[in-house]
């Protein structure tokens, strides 16, 4: 089954074309790394994905709906989950209330008319089941830290911004999956990791594929994309240069003159 679709996806800035008609398939429980230069669209196609900026020009498909006329707001509450390039957690808010929101906003997403209202009378005159409520949330968020050893554990009520940008990478990523992603959008997700660290994040995002997580992924450190994606896209100037499996990709000449450049089987990052 397709997870997500984008079907000739386009997006202009005033006279620049940053996405040329593109279309990508994501199938349920795969991942699809999306790699290209600086500047070849890869963000932009992104925030299209997500709907942080409108749908002008082709259409979105989550599961099949149509989600091009949503927010990311609503398209947040269908499933899709995203993280940002450069990170964004709530700084002064602890680990631990970072991770519930993330929690909070799958409960909210469908808190809407009468069935919101509710929601809200069943909190009001039933407060106990709620707290046993709050206190299950709260166990769930603690074990989406586990993965990552005693880098965030031991410190889950201190604030986000006591932690480095690396564990700040890791509370944003753990909150995007308290949230129970059905697509979940990493953007550069080992960003200002160093070799050990990105290591640990490939592990870690081994453990979601095995779990029947739907990613994808913009990265550019190679050895990431050829050993956690099924597919790769790669873009150039807006446009789809190639799509293959991560092998071929890596042998494609119009690549690696595009982009990965002669050293790229070393495991380089261009």
């Amino acid at each position: 089954m397709i997870a997500l679709e984008g079907i000739q996806l386009s997006h202009r800035f005033g006279g620049v074309l940053a996405v040329q008609a593109l279309d990508l398939q994501v199938h349920e429980g795969r991942t699809l790394a999306i790699i290209g230069p600086n500047g070849a669209g890869k963000t932009t196609l992104f925030n299209l994905l997500a709907g942080t900026l409108r749908t002008r020009e082709g259409k979105v498909l989550l599961g099949g709906r149509d989600v091009s006329r949503f927010g990311p707001e609503r398209r947040a509450g269908l499933g899709m989950i995203r993280s940002f390039q450069h990170g964004r957690t709530f700084a002064n808010l602890s680990v631990m209330d970072n991770l519930l929101l993330g929690a909070h906003g799958r409960r909210l997403a469908g808190r809407a008319g009468l069935a919101g209202g509710l929601v809200e009378l069943a909190e009001a005159l039933f407060p106990f089941g709620f707290r046993r409520e709050e206190a299950r949330l709260r166990a769930e968020a603690a074990a989406l830290v586990a993965p990552f050893g005693d880098r965030l554990a031991p410190g889950l009520e201190r604030p986000a911004y006591s932690f480095s940008y690396a564990n700040r990478r890791r509370i944003e990523i753990a909150r995007a999956l308290a949230a129970h992603p059905r697509v979940l959008l990493l953007d550069e997700p080992t960003a200002g990791m160093n070799p050990a660290e990105t290591l640990e994040m490939i592990e870690f995002l081994h453990g979601l594929k095995r779990a029947g997580m739907t990613m994808v992924i913009i990265e550019h450190k190679l050895p990431l994309i050829m050993q956690v994606a099924d597919s790769v896209l790669v873009m150039d100037e807006g446009r789809k240069l190639a799509e293959d499996v991560p092998a071929r990709i890596a042998r494609d000449p119009q690549v690696i003159e595009a982009y990965l450049g002669p050293n790229h089987l070393s495991g380089a990052t261009p």
